[in-house]
């Protein structure tokens, strides 16, 4: 039998179909690229890293103990020059028996011997601390250490509650718009007409001083900047097509709002959020230096501050230069992540690619 040769092309596995990458995996790759970003990531887990070990009791648990002598100079320095006393002794009188005036006389004795005896266990102090000691003796450098647990925990708390805040009611405002927008617009109009430090003043005064306290109180000025962002987006994508398919098909007004908008819209409420950080640790340290911001046993960088007032006349500069340090630092590694990852997150560039 011959074998009949046909023309017919031999078939061949159907290409792949190239599936679109993620939004948040291209930003990812978009980020790694950035060096300034990477680097400035780094630097705020160390921070985040610090603060969760703070919190566990790992670092910085004993920064109420007096370790060192009052105002002890950092080590770099070396210790304080000892002034000797002038202090003229005074001579003691005759042994004379007062305990028939005085019934606790024969207990003076055994007193001074406790004393003694609680003095000479006692944990000696140190000349000098790695960053100094306050005018108690405590160390500044584990003051900072929780001083940034502290500030950080409230930027990020009323960070949270405001992103919260002002996502609900934007998104109430632009899907629905009507008379529930114009009310909401009024009340963002009334929040907006006054200045942030003068309503930061105002409720502080209402709700007292406390780490809570100072995060519901920030969250309240805060919640109008993610509000104006969110509204504007819930406008823009309430009238496509996705959403009116959503709505053909039966989707519920919910469904609609945070199951197809929100997740749309949540790169501009991350961003808008971790700007919202670095100004609240700022509004932190300014409350707890005026003392209206954490309580009187809680320590926060506006704290350190505002003791390091008092130091900076008798010549004791450490204090002031550990809190302005620690937060430099993480304030500007944090808004440069911030500006890499608004970069990573742009639509605009997501595009070019």
């Amino acid at each position: 039998m011959s074998t009949v040769l046909t023309d017919s092309p031999v078939p061949t596995e159907a290409p792949r179909m190239h599936r679109p990458e993620g939004v948040w995996r291209a930003a990812w790759k978009r980020l790694r690229s950035d060096r300034v970003g990477v680097g400035s990531l780094i630097v705020v887990l160390f921070f985040i890293g610090l603060i969760l070990a703070s919190a566990a009791g790992l670092v910085a648990k004993e920064w109420q103990m007096e370790v060192g002598l009052p105002s002890a100079p950092p080590t770099i320095v070396g210790p304080a020059p000892k002034v000797e006393s002038s202090a003229i002794p005074v001579p003691k009188g005759p042994n004379v028996d007062i305990s028939a005036v005085d019934p606790l006389a024969p207990r003076y004795q055994e007193w001074e011997e406790r004393a003694a005896k609680f003095k000479s266990e006692e944990r000696p102090k140190a000349e000098t601390l790695p960053f100094g000691g306050d005018r108690l003796g405590r160390d500044v450098l584990a003051k900072a250490t929780k001083g940034t647990q502290t500030s950080v925990f409230v930027g990020l708390l009323g960070a949270v509650i405001a992103a919260i805040i002002g996502t609900l009611l934007g998104a109430l405002a632009g899907f629905f718009g009507g008379r529930i927008g114009d009310f909401l617009e009024w009340l963002y109009s009334v929040f907006t007409a006054m200045p942030d430090i003068l309503l930061l003043l105002v409720f502080a005064v209402i709700f007292g001083r406390g780490i809570g306290s100072v995060a519901i109180i920030l969250a309240l000025v805060g919640w109008t900047g993610v509000y104006r962002q969110v509204r504007a987006e819930f406008l823009k994508h309430s009238v496509r097509e996705y959403v009116r398919s959503a709505e053909a098909i039966g989707a519920s007004v919910a469904s609609r709002m945070f199951r197809h908008i929100l997740p749309n819209v949540s790169h501009v409420i991350l961003v808008r959020m971790s700007l919202l950080v670095v100004g609240f640790i700022k509004f932190e340290v300014i409350l707890s230096y005026l003392g209206l911001g954490v309580g009187v046993d809680d320590v926060s960088w506006g704290t350190m501050l505002a003791e390091a007032q008092s130091e900076l006349i008798l010549g004791h500069w450490w204090q002031l230069v550990a809190a302005t340090a620690f937060m430099a630092v993480f304030v500007t590694a944090f808004s440069l992540f911030t500006d890499a990852l608004r970069d990573a997150l742009d639509p605009k560039l997501r595009g070019l690619e």
